[in-house]
């Protein structure tokens, strides 16, 4: 079938598992029944193997896609020489029904006469398990991997290839076909195809989650439909069961085609989520945050103070590394990897994430009880005892830990908060220990993080390279956004990790760090350094760097990863902490223009 780009994709979802659908009618990535299931569908990762559901014209010549207004629902529109066919695709959701991970394709012929091709062909388990298909009236159940998969159809299917159900059919203005995708229960009968006005009623109840979802937003500003189209891909990222927000739905999706830096983002880290919670309630959507803050008090509870910098969105820490070396991986960029070894690193940043996080649920969402401040306090005072270690820093370094200067910042942001909690609560706290070890660490930062050599502020101590995630100083106000120690490290970011308004994550000094960004930069990056223009008072240059950062999104306004200078999208897709970045830096900008 050959590869699309990673950025030709579109995204549905039902809040415990999504699938990506790329521009021509193929669905090419799809866990079930949860994100971090095995995958049914992945020939985005292996276009021989991996599995695939495709509906399309049969003379496939160009597409569009868009989602249908205030929605998640995607509608891909097929125009050839003989008319023009558009195809819905939704998972349906609905809160008083029971959730059965329904993927519908409703493919309706607008104008001339059409022939349609389908192909589904699922490969179960990362296509490391074979499957045995069975025709049934209602259309076919393939089994394999202990799941049953039901594909209901009102037209006729055939055996294809690789026990592939196929068929070419016809339609005429105005005609319909819907096709229903179903895990099977236990004992349970196929589902029939939906008639015309089940399908329209499964629509429209879907159509109405998403709009009455969007509508809680708070965000009245400048830049609304782009806001809200990253509030909806974020919440398609959020697990309904548990309230964890994925990175990106996606494995294994390359940064870079030159070095094998391959990783599973299907998990939860901590860092980003606890973003996701300020963010969330900064728009109105405390639902999401109170889920989460119940989610993250959990993994607090009883954890001796020592977090973990991802755990699976079921709160499981164990996340062992495997390859699937039977796949060729996107665009042959092996290895696959499934699992995530991070989880066992040490990540001092995380702690003022949470903490920072907590602060400001605190103050807009719910005040603390005190089983969440008993954990809180075993928090601060693990990280009063351990800031001082080198750690692997914000960007998952492999082979060798640092003392990172962003690792220490969050750490003071951590004890700052943890400080501000017990003072405006009157909770009982070590405050004065906690108070002395933030200004240690504050005095640390500024004589070992500053390069005096260089003028600026620096990676690690020691360092003479920069990292983007310096950025973040003022953001968290560990810094005056007018300081001139500041000013002076902005200044040498954008010089020398800044192409345009494309800002890469840092310099790298050593191949155990893993590649430098010389092929592509970091999205979340580059709405950092909008924030810090933001609040630097530089507006004029804060919008426009916005504003040609949207122009890097794709045609749905989705953003992965890492963004290519010719402009592709590399990494997992879509990216969370990216659209995370986005809501923070429009907020800003749009109350500094007034």
């Amino acid at each position: 079938m050959g590869y699309l780009p990673i950025e030709d994709h579109g995204i549905i979802g039902d809040l415990h598992t999504a699938a990506l659908i790329a521009k021509d009618g193929t669905i090419d990535w799809l866990c079930l029944p949860a994100f971090d299931s095995p995958s049914v569908f992945a020939s985005i990762l292996d276009d021989e193997r991996g599995g695939h559901f495709s509906l399309r014209s049969a003379e496939y010549t160009r597409s569009q896609q868009l989602y249908l207004p205030g929605t998640n629902v995607l509608l891909t529109r097929f125009i050839t020489p003989e008319g023009v066919a558009e195809v819905l695709d939704f998972m349906p959701i609905d809160d008083d029904r029971e959730v059965r991970h329904d993927l519908i394709r409703d493919v309706r012929v607008i104008r001339g006469r059409i022939a349609i091709d389908i192909d589904c062909r699922p490969a179960f388990d990362y296509a490391r398990q074979e499957h045995t298909i069975e025709f049934v009236k209602s259309g076919v159940i393939f089994r394999g991997a202990g799941t049953a998969l039901s594909l209901a159809s009102a037209v006729p299917l055939k055996e294809g290839p690789s026990h592939s159900a196929v068929a070419r059919f016809e339609l005429k203005e105005g005609d319909s076909a819907s096709f229903v995708l179903h895990v099977l229960g236990e004992g349970e009968e196929p589902r029939k195809a939906p008639e015309r006005t089940e399908c329209q009623r499964l629509l429209q109840g879907t159509l109405n989650y998403w709009r009455q979802w969007i509508s809680k937003s708070t965000y009245r500003g400048r830049w609304r439909e782009i806001v809200n189209r990253s509030a909806l891909a974020l919440k398609l990222m959020i697990y309904h069961p548990t309230g964890a927000l994925v990175a990106a739905p996606t494995m294994a999706l390359p940064q870079t085609m030159e070095r094998a830096y391959n990783w599973d983002y299907r998990y939860t880290w901590l860092r980003d989520a606890a973003f996701a919670m300020f963010v969330l309630i900064r728009i109105g959507f405390r639902d999401e945050a109170q889920k989460f803050m119940g989610w993250l008090r959990e993994r607090c509870h009883g954890s001796g103070g020592r977090l973990h910098p991802i755990y699976g969105i079921d709160g499981r820490t164990e996340l062992d590394k495997e390859g699937l070396l039977h796949l060729s991986g996107y665009r042959d960029s092996s290895p696959v990897r499934v699992g995530n070894g991070t989880y066992d690193q040490l990540h001092l940043d995380l702690y003022g994430a949470v903490l920072d996080a907590v602060y400001l649920y605190n103050k807009y969402g719910a005040p603390l009880d005190y089983e969440d401040w008993q954990s809180l306090r075993t928090l601060l005072d693990w990280l009063s005892q351990n800031w001082h270690q080198p750690d692997a820093g914000m960007w998952d370094v492999r082979d060798s830990r640092k003392h990172f200067v962003s690792s220490k910042v969050l750490s003071w942001v951590a004890l700052d908060r943890g400080v501000r909690l017990a003072h405006q609560r009157g909770l009982p706290a070590d405050e004065d220990v906690w108070i002395a070890q933030r200004d240690a660490i504050y005095e640390e930062v500024m004589s070992k993080g500053w390069n005096t050599k260089k003028g600026s502020f620096v990676r690690h101590y020691g360092s003479e390279a920069l990292d983007a995630s310096l950025l973040l100083m003022p953001v968290v106000e560990f810094v005056g956004s007018t300081d001139p120690r500041w000013l002076a490290t902005l200044e040498r970011v954008q010089e020398e990790l800044t192409y345009d308004v494309l800002v890469e994550r840092y310099e790298g000094e050593s191949a155990s760090e893993g590649p430098a960004d010389s092929q592509g930069a970091f999205g979340v990056c580059s709405f950092w350094l909008v924030e810090c223009l933001t609040r630097a008072g530089r507006l004029d240059e804060a919008r426009l760097a916005l504003e040609k950062m949207f122009s890097y999104a794709n045609h749905l306004r989705l953003y992965a990863e890492k963004i290519g200078y010719s402009g592709e999208a590399w990494g997992n897709f879509p990216h969370a902490f990216t659209h995370l970045a986005l809501i923070t830096a429009v907020v800003r900008l749009d109350r500094a223009l007034g």
